[in-house]
Protein backbone atom coordinates (compact mmCIF):
# COMPACT_ATOMS: atom_id res chain seq x y z
CA UNK A 1 0.00 0.00 0.00
CA UNK A 2 2.98 2.30 0.63
CA UNK A 3 6.16 2.09 -1.44
CA UNK A 4 9.09 4.39 -0.71
CA UNK A 5 12.03 4.04 -3.07
CA UNK A 6 15.38 5.87 -2.87
CA UNK A 7 13.78 8.84 -1.06
CA UNK A 8 15.78 12.02 -0.50
CA UNK A 9 14.55 15.36 0.87
CA UNK A 10 16.69 18.48 1.00
CA UNK A 11 16.06 21.69 2.93
CA UNK A 12 17.81 25.04 3.03
CA UNK A 13 18.69 26.53 6.40
CA UNK A 14 19.34 30.32 6.25
CA UNK A 15 22.47 31.57 7.98
CA UNK A 16 20.48 34.21 9.90
CA UNK A 17 16.82 34.58 10.81
CA UNK A 18 15.06 37.40 8.88
CA UNK A 19 11.66 38.62 10.08
CA UNK A 20 11.19 41.88 8.16
CA UNK A 21 11.98 43.59 4.88
CA UNK A 22 14.37 45.93 6.68
CA UNK A 23 16.31 43.01 8.15
CA UNK A 24 16.44 41.42 4.70
CA UNK A 25 17.90 44.63 3.20
CA UNK A 26 20.53 44.90 5.94
CA UNK A 27 21.46 41.24 5.57
CA UNK A 28 21.80 41.68 1.80
CA UNK A 29 24.12 44.68 2.22
CA UNK A 30 26.23 42.76 4.73
CA UNK A 31 26.32 39.66 2.55
CA UNK A 32 24.53 37.55 5.14
CA UNK A 33 21.77 36.16 2.91
CA UNK A 34 23.33 32.78 2.34
CA UNK A 35 21.99 29.41 3.41
CA UNK A 36 23.17 25.92 4.16
CA UNK A 37 21.67 22.94 2.39
CA UNK A 38 21.09 19.75 4.36
CA UNK A 39 19.41 16.43 3.74
CA UNK A 40 16.45 15.68 6.04
CA UNK A 41 16.12 12.24 4.41
CA UNK A 42 18.81 10.25 2.64
CA UNK A 43 18.20 7.24 0.42
CA UNK A 44 15.24 5.82 2.39
CA UNK A 45 13.47 2.77 0.94
CA UNK A 46 10.78 0.45 2.33
CA UNK A 47 7.34 -0.97 1.55
CA UNK A 48 4.25 -1.37 3.72
CA UNK A 49 1.69 -4.02 2.82
CA UNK A 50 -2.07 -3.99 3.27
CA UNK A 51 -3.08 -4.92 6.80
CA UNK A 52 0.27 -3.96 8.34
CA UNK A 53 0.66 -1.53 11.23
CA UNK A 54 4.10 0.03 10.96
CA UNK A 55 5.65 2.45 13.45
CA UNK A 56 8.38 5.01 12.82
CA UNK A 57 10.60 5.92 15.78
CA UNK A 58 13.65 8.11 16.29
CA UNK A 59 14.83 11.24 18.10
CA UNK A 60 13.74 14.81 17.37
CA UNK A 61 15.08 16.06 14.06
CA UNK A 62 15.62 12.56 12.72
CA UNK A 63 13.39 13.02 9.65
CA UNK A 64 10.28 11.20 10.90
CA UNK A 65 7.85 14.08 10.37
CA UNK A 66 9.35 14.88 6.96
CA UNK A 67 8.83 11.25 5.94
CA UNK A 68 5.25 11.40 7.20
CA UNK A 69 4.54 14.65 5.32
CA UNK A 70 5.85 13.22 2.04
CA UNK A 71 3.76 10.05 2.38
CA UNK A 72 0.73 12.24 3.26
CA UNK A 73 1.42 14.22 0.05
CA UNK A 74 1.98 17.45 1.95
CA UNK A 75 5.62 17.68 0.79
CA UNK A 76 7.31 16.69 -2.45
CA UNK A 77 10.51 14.64 -2.35
CA UNK A 78 13.73 16.09 -3.74
CA UNK A 79 14.64 12.74 -5.26
CA UNK A 80 13.10 9.28 -5.27
CA UNK A 81 9.56 7.93 -5.47
CA UNK A 82 6.68 7.51 -3.05
CA UNK A 83 3.58 5.59 -4.11
CA UNK A 84 0.53 5.23 -1.88
CA UNK A 85 -2.45 3.17 -3.03
CA UNK A 86 -6.04 3.75 -1.99
CA UNK A 87 -7.78 6.42 0.05
CA UNK A 88 -5.45 8.07 2.56
CA UNK A 89 -6.49 9.75 5.81
CA UNK A 90 -3.73 11.60 7.72
CA UNK A 91 -4.20 12.22 11.45
CA UNK A 92 -2.04 15.18 12.41
CA UNK A 93 -3.03 17.62 15.15
CA UNK A 94 -6.60 16.58 15.81
CA UNK A 95 -9.15 19.36 15.67
CA UNK A 96 -6.92 21.85 13.86
CA UNK A 97 -9.51 22.06 11.06
CA UNK A 98 -12.29 23.02 13.48
CA UNK A 99 -13.70 26.55 13.55
CA UNK A 100 -14.07 27.69 17.19
CA UNK A 101 -17.21 29.77 16.50
CA UNK A 102 -19.08 26.92 14.82
CA UNK A 103 -20.90 24.18 16.68
CA UNK A 104 -19.54 20.67 17.03
CA UNK A 105 -22.21 19.52 14.57
CA UNK A 106 -21.17 22.07 11.93
CA UNK A 107 -17.50 21.26 12.46
CA UNK A 108 -18.12 17.56 11.87
CA UNK A 109 -19.57 18.37 8.45
CA UNK A 110 -16.81 20.90 7.72
CA UNK A 111 -13.97 18.59 8.78
CA UNK A 112 -15.45 15.60 6.96
CA UNK A 113 -15.75 17.63 3.75
CA UNK A 114 -12.08 18.63 4.03
CA UNK A 115 -11.23 14.93 4.31
CA UNK A 116 -13.22 14.12 1.17
CA UNK A 117 -16.72 13.09 2.33
CA UNK A 118 -19.88 14.42 0.73
CA UNK A 119 -22.63 16.01 2.83
CA UNK A 120 -24.78 12.91 2.43
CA UNK A 121 -21.95 10.54 3.41
CA UNK A 122 -21.31 12.63 6.52
CA UNK A 123 -25.02 12.65 7.37
CA UNK A 124 -25.06 8.86 7.25
CA UNK A 125 -22.08 8.63 9.61
CA UNK A 126 -22.88 11.57 11.87
CA UNK A 127 -24.55 9.66 14.71
CA UNK A 128 -21.79 7.05 14.72
CA UNK A 129 -19.17 9.82 14.93
CA UNK A 130 -20.95 11.50 17.85
CA UNK A 131 -21.45 8.17 19.61
CA UNK A 132 -17.78 7.31 19.26
CA UNK A 133 -16.69 10.73 20.58
CA UNK A 134 -19.29 10.46 23.37
CA UNK A 135 -20.25 14.13 23.04
CA UNK A 136 -24.01 14.15 22.17
CA UNK A 137 -24.87 16.78 24.77
CA UNK A 138 -22.50 19.44 23.38
CA UNK A 139 -22.76 19.00 19.60
CA UNK A 140 -24.84 22.18 19.21
CA UNK A 141 -22.48 24.26 21.36
CA UNK A 142 -19.56 26.25 19.82
CA UNK A 143 -16.30 24.32 19.75
CA UNK A 144 -14.63 27.23 21.59
CA UNK A 145 -16.51 26.05 24.70
CA UNK A 146 -14.99 22.54 24.46
CA UNK A 147 -12.04 21.36 26.50
CA UNK A 148 -8.92 20.35 24.58
CA UNK A 149 -9.72 16.70 25.32
CA UNK A 150 -13.21 17.03 23.85
CA UNK A 151 -11.77 18.60 20.69
CA UNK A 152 -9.27 15.79 20.06
CA UNK A 153 -11.92 13.16 20.77
CA UNK A 154 -14.22 14.68 18.16
CA UNK A 155 -11.35 15.10 15.70
CA UNK A 156 -10.31 11.46 16.12
CA UNK A 157 -13.90 10.29 15.76
CA UNK A 158 -14.29 12.15 12.46
CA UNK A 159 -10.98 10.85 11.10
CA UNK A 160 -11.60 7.17 11.86
CA UNK A 161 -15.01 7.33 10.19
CA UNK A 162 -13.52 8.32 6.83
CA UNK A 163 -13.05 4.60 6.02
CA UNK A 164 -9.56 4.99 4.50
CA UNK A 165 -7.40 2.23 3.06
CA UNK A 166 -4.33 3.89 4.59
CA UNK A 167 -4.42 5.64 7.97
CA UNK A 168 -1.45 7.90 8.71
CA UNK A 169 -0.95 8.88 12.35
CA UNK A 170 1.51 11.52 13.59
CA UNK A 171 1.87 11.82 17.39
CA UNK A 172 -1.86 11.49 18.19
CA UNK A 173 -1.95 8.08 19.86
CA UNK A 174 -2.55 9.53 23.34
CA UNK A 175 -6.07 10.76 22.64
CA UNK A 176 -8.22 11.75 25.62
CA UNK A 177 -8.34 9.89 28.92
CA UNK A 178 -7.32 6.28 29.55
CA UNK A 179 -10.76 4.92 28.67
CA UNK A 180 -10.89 6.77 25.35
CA UNK A 181 -7.31 5.74 24.54
CA UNK A 182 -8.33 2.10 25.00
CA UNK A 183 -11.31 2.70 22.73
CA UNK A 184 -9.09 4.41 20.12
CA UNK A 185 -6.56 1.55 20.07
CA UNK A 186 -9.41 -0.94 19.69
CA UNK A 187 -10.65 1.00 16.65
CA UNK A 188 -7.17 1.08 15.13
CA UNK A 189 -6.84 -2.68 15.69
CA UNK A 190 -10.16 -3.07 13.91
CA UNK A 191 -8.69 -1.22 10.94
CA UNK A 192 -5.80 -3.71 10.85
CA UNK A 193 -8.17 -6.68 11.09
CA UNK A 194 -10.09 -5.30 8.11
CA UNK A 195 -6.91 -5.38 6.01
CA UNK A 196 -6.28 -1.64 6.17
CA UNK A 197 -2.82 -0.14 6.57
CA UNK A 198 -1.79 1.88 9.63
CA UNK A 199 1.40 3.99 9.53
CA UNK A 200 2.39 5.60 12.83
CA UNK A 201 5.05 8.22 13.62
CA UNK A 202 5.49 8.61 17.36
CA UNK A 203 7.86 9.24 20.28
CA UNK A 204 5.62 7.06 22.43
CA UNK A 205 7.47 3.75 22.26
CA UNK A 206 4.92 1.97 24.45
CA UNK A 207 2.10 2.98 22.09
CA UNK A 208 4.10 1.82 19.07
CA UNK A 209 4.78 -1.52 20.79
CA UNK A 210 1.09 -1.87 21.54
CA UNK A 211 -0.13 -1.17 18.01
CA UNK A 212 2.62 -2.05 15.53
CA UNK A 213 4.14 -5.42 14.78
CA UNK A 214 6.84 -3.80 12.63
CA UNK A 215 8.81 -0.59 13.07
CA UNK A 216 11.32 1.63 11.26
CA UNK A 217 14.09 3.42 13.15
CA UNK A 218 15.00 6.68 11.43
CA UNK A 219 17.91 8.83 12.59
CA UNK A 220 19.85 11.67 10.94
CA UNK A 221 17.68 11.23 7.87
CA UNK A 222 18.67 7.59 7.38
CA UNK A 223 16.76 4.34 7.85
CA UNK A 224 18.81 2.63 10.57
CA UNK A 225 16.68 -0.48 11.10
CA UNK A 226 13.52 -2.09 9.74
CA UNK A 227 12.13 -5.11 11.56
CA UNK A 228 9.96 -6.53 14.31
CA UNK A 229 8.89 -3.74 16.67
CA UNK A 230 10.27 -5.33 19.83
CA UNK A 231 13.71 -5.79 18.25
CA UNK A 232 13.82 -2.31 16.71
CA UNK A 233 12.78 -0.59 19.94
CA UNK A 234 15.28 -2.62 21.98
CA UNK A 235 18.09 -1.61 19.60
CA UNK A 236 16.97 2.02 19.72
CA UNK A 237 16.83 2.08 23.52
CA UNK A 238 20.29 0.52 23.75
CA UNK A 239 21.66 3.18 21.39
CA UNK A 240 20.05 5.97 23.44
CA UNK A 241 21.44 4.51 26.68
CA UNK A 242 24.91 4.23 25.14
CA UNK A 243 24.74 7.85 23.99
CA UNK A 244 23.66 9.01 27.44
CA UNK A 245 26.57 7.12 29.03
CA UNK A 246 29.07 8.71 26.63
CA UNK A 247 27.70 12.19 27.36
CA UNK A 248 27.84 11.61 31.12
CA UNK A 249 31.33 10.17 31.02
Amino acid sequence: MIEVRDLWKQYRRPHIKITSLKEAAVAFVRGQTGYTEFWALEDVSFTVNAGEAVGVIGPNGSGKSTLFAIIARVLEPTKGEVNVQGKVCPLLELGTGFHPELSGRDNVYLNASLLGLSHEETRQRYHSIVEFAELPEVMDAPVKTYSSGMVVRLGFAVAVHMDPEVLLIDEVLSVGDEYFQHKSFARLKQFKDQGKTVFVVSHDLFAVERLCERSLWVQNGKLIMDGATAQVIQAYREAVAKQEQSVGA
